[in-house]
């Protein structure tokens, strides 16, 4: 297989365009022992000690494979792990309901793991989950290592001040979420430049209302238009995140959806709307099926969404071969340039039974050194010349039919791992024909350009309290009908005006004692957040 180095580039690598990769698995033990990768010597001598851990049923092994408690891959991690490990499957959507229910009967696994820390943390505060800190210092290396060269890790793993749960870095392809894209071919037949300014955006934007970029000689070009990531992404360009995220000002916590920023968001908004420079229809194109019609049937100038848009480039390109789209950077506001969003850094977080003895802790500690060293690497690219080669050191899916039966599933198991993808791989993973490898090098370019900023993220997380939370599920959808109302309607309305409204109903649900209540948070826990 490979040789493990930090996040070894080619592990990471093949995400093996891994939304198309699978795992292995059989129900029946001839098959199992057949069809799974060679063992390693790996596994300690000895009698193991059986551990439990939860496991995302996703409805992906097939009957031939087996189950999520029993199949190739179970059979390879415990031929070859120091431990025996029994798969506890829960439904991916009903995971946390299933969980609680677990916890409460007393028979839930002894490792549990979601990809939210505010669960994680609330399993802490009932106690559910003990702390580990002695543990890792005491039992592991290999973790224990991994998290040095990664403090930034800590704080989504520490509550309270003690460590609650261990977790890996997401592979950059997971953190980047965001994307903006502008047609350079357009932006050529008008001599025109992509914009780095706000100023320099609204101009692109009215060239494409006017210019007749797309050569019909009507007037029928939409310059922007945006998924359900576009609000954000605007937002996001004023430093704004609407999604919940709060701000440090000097010492002190401020609500970004409250906040000057916001408003400033907001006039921009409206401003692109006053001016026919987005769709008219965005408000009531929820799931972004019209702003996709109108970016792939080439109407549309400029597409606020997502990072990776193959779908789309690929469509697109069926309408017009000569289309050309690439990524356009964050442009700078009056507030600077930021970094289009970005998920929280950790994967998975793993917290342990608090009914676990010292034993099985032992036994799950050495586990995880195993996993995080070498045992996640079959678990996401499957076994060598059977399911993947190597080309120049990349990862390159053999069959995609038989990595979607056999190895897609297994990602479940590798609860920690060092899989991190590399854009100048994407060339590789991909299609042959040119459409593909055009697309390509335009993905590698714009998950590029999706970190090249530093997004502003003041704290890790969102204080872990029940008021903030009643007050934000109440405060939004309010929010919300505010800034539609503003944005789309007309000159009668401003941002300032949209912005007092939103403010004096935080106010009215209680936003005062939340800001208290939160900056209080802040102040107790600020160590914690470094």
């Amino acid at each position: 297989m490979f040789k493990l180095g930090k996040v070894t580039a080619s592990v990471v690598a093949t995400c093996l365009t891994f939304s198309i990769l699978a795992a292995c698995g059989s129900d029946k033990e001839e098959a199992a022992s057949s069809a799974a990768p060679a063992s390693s010597s790996s596994a300690a001598a000895g009698p193991k000690k059986e551990i439990s851990i939860s496991v995302y049923d996703r409805g992906e092994v097939s009957g031939e494979e087996g189950n999520y408690e029993k199949n190739r891959w179970t059979k390879w991690i415990n031929e070859n792990s120091p431990a025996t490990v029994k798969w506890v499957p829960v439904p991916r959507n009903e995971a946390i309901t299933k969980m609680n229910t677990l916890i409460a009967s007393g028979s839930a696994p002894d490792l549990i793991w979601d990809y939210e820390r505010p669960y994680i943390a609330q399993l802490a505060n009932q106690g559910a989950i003990q702390p580990i800190d002695e543990y890792i210092e005491k039992y592991s290396t290999s973790y224990k290592n991994y998290l040095k060269q990664h403090p930034e890790l800590k704080p989504y793993l520490t509550v309270g001040g003690k460590m609650y749960a261990v977790a890996s870095m997401r592979g950059v392809e997971s953190v980047a979420n965001a994307g903006m894209w502008i047609r350079q071919d357009w932006l050529e037949k008008l001599g025109l430049a992509a914009p780095t300014t706000i100023e320099e955006f609204i101009e692109v934007a009215k060239a494409f209302r006017d210019g007749d970029p797309d050569g019909n000689g009507k007037a029928d070009t939409v310059p922007v238009v945006f998924n359900t990531n576009g609000n954000t992404i605007i937002r996001n360009l004023f430093t704004s995140h609407m999604g919940g995220q709060w701000y440090l000002e000097g010492d002190k916590l401020e609500f970004g959806r409250i906040s000057e920023r916001y408003m400033a968001s907001l006039d921009f908004q409206k401003q692109m709307f006053d001016q026919n420079l987005m769709d008219q229809e965005y408000i009531t194109d929820k799931n972004g099926q019209r702003a996709i019609q109108l970016w792939t049937t080439g109407k549309a100038g400029i597409f606020l969404g997502s990072w990776d848009m193959e779908n789309m480039f690929k469509d697109m390109k069926k309408n017009n071969p000569n289309a050309k789209m690439t990524a356009l950077e964050p442009v700078a506001t009056q507030y600077g340039k930021t970094g289009l969003l970005q998920s929280a850094i950790p994967s998975i977080m793993v917290g342990f039974n608090s009914n676990m003895k010292e034993d099985k802790i032992e036994a799950a500690i050495k586990f995880l050194d195993w996993m995080i060293d070498t045992g996640w690497k079959p678990l996401k690219f499957g076994e060598e010349n059977v399911h993947y080669k190597l080309v120049n050191g990349v990862p390159q899916v053999i069959d995609a039919d038989k990595n979607r039966k056999e190895v897609v599933y297994a990602r479940e198991y590798a609860v920690i791992n060092q899989y991190e993808l590399k854009p100048e791989w994407f060339s590789v993973m991909a299609a042959s024909d040119p459409v593909s490898q055009e697309y390509a090098k335009e993905k590698a370019n714009s998950l590029k350009v999706a970190m090249k900023n530093k997004f502003r993220r003041d704290i890790p997380y969102s204080p872990d309290l029940p008021e903030l939370s009643q007050l934000v599920a109440t405060f939004n959808p309010i929010a919300e009908q505010i800034e539609a109302k503003i944005v789309a309607g007309g000159t009668g309305t401003t941002a300032k005006q949209g912005m007092e409204e939103i403010r004096k109903e935080w106010k009215r649900l209680g936003g005062d004692n939340v800001d208290t209540l939160v900056n209080e948070w802040y102040q107790k826990n600020k160590q914690d957040l470094k």
